[in-house]
């Protein structure tokens, strides 16, 4: 075998009493499977891929070690012996396929969605509806002794270690901190006072499990908040954890509530690995770099630069289960590429859905979606290249089917090559690198740049039709005037706009649209450079000012253009966008002056812009270009044609039902439908 490109990355990590085979750390990330005995069993299946596709050291999402720590009302906990059997599921298959595997352990402090939050002061967090109650110094001593119970008894359940949640805003995270912590006994005032509670965590919890048993601290080591702690405080809490008898100290970025994205696809790639590496040398542990690592080169550069010694990636181990195993065999060119787009992983965790994957359906779904071998060979034809229809061919032709795949389109990609064209959506490049990859390792017969006929479609077993969508044509008067647009028109054909644009539709592609008319034609790409992306955000790179933002000025880009986005709804515009990516979104509009308005009533269309009333008033929008983006219908066409002359067929993707460019949707009923045939 050729020597590996990733030298750094899948090099041994030895921690004295245990090596770890290579520098991936799967970092946590929780998938609601967590939470209910009766999916351990598929908690299991999910990790056991992880570990043979070769991840060094696995975490779970988090555990909380008391009832006061729950995330929500019974949510994923390590509280009590009668919990080890479905833990041992975990470890057993973990080991079993020669991996390692640690518990978090997650106290949600004020965080928690329950009334019986507490946190180290009474101050309500504004992202969760509880108040909640400050600990006593009891009370302290009670949580830090479920903590310790509950590594006592990840150990006893077979882990081979526990990651202690210090980061993301959560208890210790508001202890450490005087954005929360307002207390003067033992366990605040000071800084040394405010981090205590880590040391001893760490220090007991050492004592309880002995010395040969893996302890990641995570550390928050940028609050993005004005009162979060300063640089010289971050280090001596490394230092204290360290005294204290961590193994591992891993990068936590950002609260929950701080009003930077992290994680985005906008963000740069390792983006935040600088933080990191300013660490480098004031601890001898090894340090762990995180959030927006997505490739093996990202994260060999990470690791040859110095800035730490392992990286942790969740979801590009959502997206690719045999992303180190592909590494590791020099064939990164086949990784299902994590876009960042949280549409199926944190979008589903926070609405308390079991999580998965857009690009790959069967993340937390391995017992219940797979591509086994068909019984019987068939020719399968699939109109349509765009998600569903890559989705559906690859995994039927992976099955061992004859597919053969159509699109009148010269290229594939279909409605991605659309969000591609988004600046900060250059991710979605990476979806279609694989699937052409794909499409090629499993032989299916492309027949692009033709349009199918009913004709085209006879003598194959199974039709497949993924003709996706086109744009909806509200009933405005003067909707064919000259000024009018649509959102291909604009996206797709490359239409000029002028310099006032009025944009009808406030949802995901109204917001693409305006993000895009807003940047300069000739530098339509926003793939900043880690640099440039703190500029724009605040962001002290020095990490001189507290919590890495404090009075520092943020530098947003305006927005080259007069925008105005319109809603007829009332509701607050992007309320319908990603739970998880909506705010990112809408304050990206907002800090580039771009105007939103709720409530609209469309009157017409003509020389001098367009009509509206709103609140009871007319006025007009002088604009050059009204771009419409109100919504999609379904292409069936061929499928009213197959109809008539009673040829059976399946509908996907948009042709099934018209969502808003709905790849998450898509591409898993493209998989579901494949892996029937």
């Amino acid at each position: 075998m050729k020597p590996t490109s990733y030298p750094h990355l899948l090099a041994p990590l030895n921690l004295g009493f245990t090596t770890l085979r290579n520098r991936v750390l799967m970092g946590s990330m929780h998938t609601g499977l967590e939470d209910r005995a009766k999916n351990y069993p598929r908690l299991a299946a999910y990790f056991r891929e992880r570990a043979e596709g070769g991840v060094g050291l696995m975490v779970t999402g988090g555990m909380a070690p008391t009832i006061r720590g729950w995330l929500a009302p019974l949510a994923s906990s390590m509280v009590s012996k009668r919990q080890l059997p479905r833990h041992r599921l975990v470890t057993e298959a973990v080991h079993g396929a020669g991996g390692k595997i640690c518990m978090q352990i997650l106290h949600a402090g004020r965080y928690g969605y329950h009334p019986f939050v507490v946190s180290s002061s009474d101050q309500k967090s504004p992202i969760s509806p509880f108040r909640p109650r400050a600990l006593s110094a009891r009370g302290v001593e009670r949580e830090i002794a479920g903590f310790v119970r509950a590594a006592r008894l990840a150990r006893e359940a077979g882990y081979d270690g526990v990651e202690i949640m210090g980061s993301e805003g959560y208890l210790i995270n508001q202890f450490t901190t005087a954005h929360v912590n307002d207390r003067d006994d033992q366990w605040g005032g000071s800084s040394a006072a405010r981090y205590r509670i880590a040391e001893e965590i760490v220090q007991r919890v050492r004592e309880a499990v002995g010395a040969d048993f893996i302890i990641i601290y995570r550390l928050s080591m940028l609050d993005l908040l004005p009162d979060g702690n300063d640089w010289s405080e971050v280090v001596a809490q490394a230092r204290a954890v360290e005294a204290a008898g961590a193994s591992i100290i891993n990068t936590g970025i950002g609260w929950h509530e701080a009003r930077i994205p992290t994680i985005a696809t906008m963000v740069p790639r390792g983006a935040f690995s600088f933080v990191t590496a300013q660490l480098k040398g004031q601890v001898a542990l090894p340090l762990v770099a995180t959030n927006r690592i997505n490739t093996p080169q990202v994260a060999e550069d990470v690791l040859a630069r110095g800035d730490a010694d392992m990286v942790s990636m969740a979801r590009p181990l959502l997206a690719d289960p045999e992303f180190v195993n592909k590494a590791s065999h020099n064939e990164a060119h086949r990784i299902n590429t994590c876009i960042a787009c949280n549409q199926a992983c944190l979008d589903h965790t926070f609405k308390n859905q079991i999580a998965s994957c857009l690009v790959n359906p069967r993340a937390c779904h391995e017992t219940e979606l797979n591509y086994r071998p068909a019984a019987q060979r068939r020719t399968v034809a699939v109109v349509g290249a765009g998600p569903a229809g890559l989705a559906c061919s690859t995994v039927a032709a992976e099955r061992g089917h004859e597919v053969t795949l159509f699109d009148q389109e010269p290229a594939i990609g279909g409605q991605f090559n659309l969000a591609r064209s988004i600046p900060g959506k250059e991710e979605f490049d990476e979806t279609i690198r694989y699937f052409e990859q794909r499409l090629a390792d499993t032989g299916v017969q492309l027949a692009l740049g033709q349009r199918v006929e009913p004709e085209t479609l006879q003598g194959f077993d199974e039709i497949v039709l993924a003709t996706g969508v086109h744009p909806r044509e509200p009933g405005i008067p003067g909707i064919d005037h000259p000024k009018v647009l649509s959102y291909l028109d604009v996206l797709k054909h490359g239409a000029e706009v002028g310099e006032r644009v009025a944009i009808i539709g406030a949802g995901g592609i109204g917001f693409d649209v305006a993000d895009y008319l807003a940047h300069d034609p000739e530098h339509a790409s926003s793939s900043l450079s880690a640099e440039a992306f703190a500029r724009e955000w605040g962001i002290d790179r020095s990490l001189e000012a507290r919590g890495g933002v404090a009075g520092v000025t943020a530098e947003p880009v305006p927005a080259c253009r007069e925008i105005t986005l319109l809603q007829r709804k009332d509701s607050k515009p992007g309320k319908g966008l990603g739970k998880t990516t909506g705010w990112v979104h809408r304050l990206n509009l907002k800090r580039r002056g771009i105007q939103a308005l709720s409530g609209v009533s469309y009157e017409r269309i003509d020389d001098a812009g367009l009509h509206i009333q709103r609140n009871g008033q007319s006025e007009v929008l002088d604009v050059d270009h009204v771009i419409v983006c109100a919504g999609q219908l379904s292409n069936r066409d061929l499928a009213s044609q197959l109809d008539d002359r009673g040829v059976v067929h399946h509908l996907i993707g948009g042709a099934f039902e018209a969502r808003e460019l709905d790849a998450k949707h898509a591409i898993r009923q493209g998989s579901e439908l494949a892996a029937g045939f």
